[in-house]
């Protein structure tokens, strides 16, 4: 897709299809899945491993329901009031009374002005909401979407109307997307169970073997030949118990776009190919450079060039 901003400070992007998405069967029976419970107005949670494509299916789904996305990402540091707005800047008002000619009368004052965040903006005029890393937002700042999702109202703070709290009406046409990390990750929290309950959890598992060649290959360009190699030794990791961190579709592209780059020959005779395999294949499955694994994982790098390459 293709990002189109309607409203810089605002966020709100609107979706163009990109050219040379790959469309496997095994993706378009995700985003058929995904859609269905959407158009049912049940929101969904896409949740995988980092580098596993969870944000760019979300995207994808969000352009096929064509209508403008707000974007968020998940943040330790994020209030409730982040997601839904605050008084930010301020408004001046000036006031001169010249009725009586012989009375000169002057009111001045200041005060904040309401502004409405992403959440509010995506609930107020039925927005697609993605919300990346939605876990790695404390629980109690999520707390508000609760009733959003349940009731199809949002509890506004006070300071928006006046003196008196009161609620937003949800537009029908208002739909989330989640994406996550597995809790077991670093940085995120564990997701309310009451939150967990209004959701429908896909877990996004790595690829097929065929859509990773396609996307490998529409993303570096290499041939069918050099991207199955590149693909298969990635593949070879990921089955093996020493890698720390399993790799990814984003392991294939990387790898891929370093050797188009290189012009190096994917052959395991090819001492630059072989570094560049060593480079990122062991540092993307490993913790730290004193790792007791590293040996372990540099030696079955070397192991599956040999056999795939």
């Amino acid at each position: 897709m293709s990002y189109l901003s309607l409203d810089e400070e605002q966020a709100i992007i609107e979706l163009r299809p990109m050219s040379g998405f790959v469309e496997t069967s095994y993706v378009k029976q995700f985003v058929r899945r995904a859609l269905n419970y959407i158009k049912a107005g049940i929101p969904v949670h896409f949740r995988g491993p980092t580098g596993s494509g969870k944000t760019t299916l979300a995207l994808h789904v969000a352009s096929k329901l064509k209508k403008p996305v707000v974007l968020m990402h998940g943040d330790d540091e994020y209030k409730t009031s982040d997601l839904v707005g605050g008084e930010h800047g301020y408004r001046y008002r000036y006031l001169k009374d010249n009725f009586i000619a012989s009375v000169l009368k002057v009111e001045q004052d200041m005060a904040k002005q309401w502004m409405d965040n992403r959440l509010t903006i995506a609930c107020k005029y039925g927005y697609t909401l993605i919300y990346d890393e939605f876990t790695r937002s404390r629980p109690e700042a999520n707390n508000i979407l609760l009733s959003i999702l349940q009731e199809k109202v949002m509890d506004l703070p006070a300071q928006r109307q006046g003196d008196e709290a009161h609620y937003l009406k949800v537009h029908p046409n208002f739909c989330v997307i989640f994406t996550s990390n597995p809790e077991e990750y670093a940085g995120t929290h564990k997701a309310q169970d009451a939150l967990r309950d209004r959701m429908v959890t896909i877990d996004v598992n790595h690829f097929d073997r065929n859509t990773e060649v396609a996307i490998t290959q529409a993303k570096s360009g290499l041939s069918q030949k050099n991207t199955e190699k590149i693909v298969d030794v990635v593949r070879g990791m990921r089955t093996s118990n020493p890698c720390e961190f399993p790799p990814t579709i984003r392991s294939c592209v990387t790898l891929a776009k370093a050797i188009a780059v290189s012009k190096a020959k994917v052959s395991a005779k090819n001492p630059i190919f072989q570094e560049l395999v060593q480079d990122i294949l062991v540092s993307q499955t490993t913790r730290s450079p004193w790792s007791p694994r590293r040996k372990e994982i540099e030696n079955l790098v070397r192991s599956l060039i040999k056999k795939y390459c």
